[in-house]
């Protein structure tokens, strides 16, 4: 797994798809890049504004300036709308490091390969702030603008298809289906 290096966005438990990607924005084809980009400009625009101390995405932006995604407990709770990794995506988030994933959203993320969903038993939410610089290799999470380092739960088989960019190219390259 390559390096990821960006800003971190933090937000607490329970986040739903709803606050990921509301369900008024699921109008957008998927198939057509600029109008998919509506997925990342709409992203966590269901967030509470009280709750968030600094908007996800500026402006008319698709993209985020933030890199990296921390959540407490039952991240991507909710709907099992797979638009909800997808819009992280395309805001730009490469990963998201929650202590625990709902099962659909997790699942999601890996078979599109949208994101990598990393899991840590510590409260990182606790530990880092939303603009704190982090850098993430392998296992290891440093946060760079604390100088912390706290390690991550391996990835084991879901590594091959996140590499591979989805289930689906997983299952072309090792021979399981034919394109």
């Amino acid at each position: 797994m390559d390096k990821i290096r960006g800003k971190a966005y933090v937000v607490g438990d329970n986040i739903d798809t709803d606050q990921i990607i509301p369900a008024i924005h699921l109008v957008y084809r998927t198939d057509i890049e600029e109008e998919a980009k509506n997925y990342g400009k709409y992203a966590m625009s269901g967030m509470d504004p009280s709750a968030v101390k600094k908007t996800f995405i500026e402006g008319d932006r698709y993209e985020s300036d933030y890199t990296i995604m921390i959540s407490g407990k039952n991240f991507g709770c909710g709907s099992s709308r797979e638009h909800a990794p997808l819009a992280l995506d395309k805001a730009g988030i490469k990963a998201v490091v929650a202590e625990s994933y709902a099962r659909i959203f997790y699942r999601n993320s890996v078979d599109g390969g949208f994101l990598i969903p990393y899991e840590s038993k510590d409260r990182l939410i606790d530990e880092i702030k939303t603009g704190d610089e982090i850098e993430i290799t392998g296992n290891l999470l440093k946060n760079i603008t604390a100088d912390k380092e706290y390690i991550l739960g391996e990835l084991g088989d879901i590594e091959g298809i996140i590499t591979a960019g989805g289930i689906f190219n997983y299952a072309v390259q090792n021979g399981f289906i034919s394109k």
